[in-house]
């Protein structure tokens, strides 16, 4: 559903601070998944503590995971995802204006983490701005790409990591990244999944949704942008170990993204027996029909869809990259990155093991217990602002 709120007037008329308040802007570029719904979710526990926030996120992010309707104020700053003189100008004079005021900003990826910093640098020239204002940012990926942009972006990550008072890094590799390139201060700050909705369909109804005539023909699920981070040609690759098991086993794989065709194609010409879903709102109803959820990524940090199927009580079979291992524990099958033969045999196993499939859902639960609620996070992340406040 659009949010309609007239945002500029939303910022006119918005109340003063009470003396003491604290008042936190939040800094995001564009996001579809994970990044914007730790926002919203950051946004709406700070403001349930009495914090002022205010988020600076591209025009149409608000739409997508309602920010305002979280009582936050909305600023809108067009960050883009590459580097542009014009650009990045702009959204540099937009964020010195949300940070007027402001007691912590907090950047979340890379490219917020910059523009952030440079608005900040040059905040001694403009009234109501405070150069010494603390600076939080959130390492959410690693860097994946190649060549000129990956030494780009590396010039870029060592920079934003020695300009900001904390770094929070998702998982403990980017903690240890964060401090190899020179932090100052740099913690696990891990990001928890926000409540999934209930689902409209029990698991029979979401499986005949699904399958039609075909029941009991076991479903492997995917769930992810189409980007090559998440690795779904390999995962394809994977299929074909699939092929002994009868029935043979389909594979739904939700998500859109700029690989959606290169996918679509690959699967027509081989005859893969895989159906891409696009974008999907009912991933609960996704999960209650999955036998098992496979993660192919070169790199996820706490995999959204991991702690999503765990909950729900759905086997998981994934590749031992990133903050994986430690999130999961003994609760899932892990293989090796870049090896679809592995991960295909993986699925296979555990398809053709019951019993395995319900252990796998026990300890996943078991493992759920020991992750932080969004409200330990927020607490914890409210506990740093308040220290990096106190030491300003």
């Amino acid at each position: 559903m659009r949010d309609d709120v007239d945002h500029s007037a939303a910022r006119a008329t918005a109340a003063a601070p009470e003396p003491g308040q604290l008042h936190v802007v939040l800094v995001l570029a564009a996001s579809t998944g994970g990044i914007g719904a730790h926002v919203r979710s950051l946004a709406q526990g700070l403001v349930a503590h009495g914090v002022i926030v205010t988020v600076c996120a591209p025009d149409g992010t608000d739409a997508l995971f309602g920010f305002s309707r979280t009582g936050a104020r909305f600023h809108t700053v067009d960050i883009t995802p590459t580097a542009g003189a014009r650009s990045d100008a702009t959204a540099i004079g937009e964020l010195r204006r949300a940070f007027t005021g402001a007691d912590v900003v907090h950047a979340h990826g890379l490219r917020a983490g910059l523009l952030s910093d440079l608005a900040l640098r040059t905040a001694g020239r403009f009234p109501g701005l405070r150069p010494e204002t603390p600076l939080v940012v959130t390492s959410h990926h690693a860097l994946l790409a190649t060549g000129m942009e990956r030494r780009l972006q590396r010039l870029m990550e060592r920079r934003v990591a020695r300009a900001a008072d904390l770094v929070l890094g998702a998982s403990s590799d980017l903690v240890a990244r964060a401090r190899e390139l020179g932090a100052t201060d740099a913690r696990l700050g891990p990001v928890a999944a926000p409540p999934m909705p209930e689902g409209r369909l029990g698991r029979a109804e979401a499986r005949e949704a699904l399958l039609g005539e075909g029941p009991d023909r076991p479903l492997v699920l995917a769930v992810g942008r189409l980007v090559p981070q998440k690795a779904f040609g390999l995962l394809l690759d994977a299929t074909r170990e699939l092929s002994a098991l009868d029935p043979e086993p389909l594979l739904l794989l939700a998500g859109d993204g700029p690989e959606a065709g290169a996918l679509r194609e690959r699967v027509a010409a081989e005859k893969l027996p895989v159906r891409l879903l696009g974008y999907r709102t009912d991933v609960p109803d996704l999960l209650a029909a999955a036998d098992v959820v496979v993660v192919s990524s070169r790199w996820e940090a706490r995999s959204l869809v991991v702690q999503e199927a765990m909950r729900a009580g759905v086997p998981v079979v994934a590749t031992a990259v990133g903050g994986i291992p430690e999130l999961v524990g003994d609760a899932a099958v892990l293989v090796p990155p870049g090896d679809p033969a592995a991960l295909g045999r993986a699925v296979r196993e555990l398809l053709a093991a019951p019993a395995r499939r319900e252990q796998l859902v026990a300890a996943g639960h078991q493992q759920a217990e020991t992750w932080p609620d969004e409200a330990a996070t927020v607490a914890q992340v409210l506990s740093t602002y308040d220290e990096l406040v106190q030491r300003s």
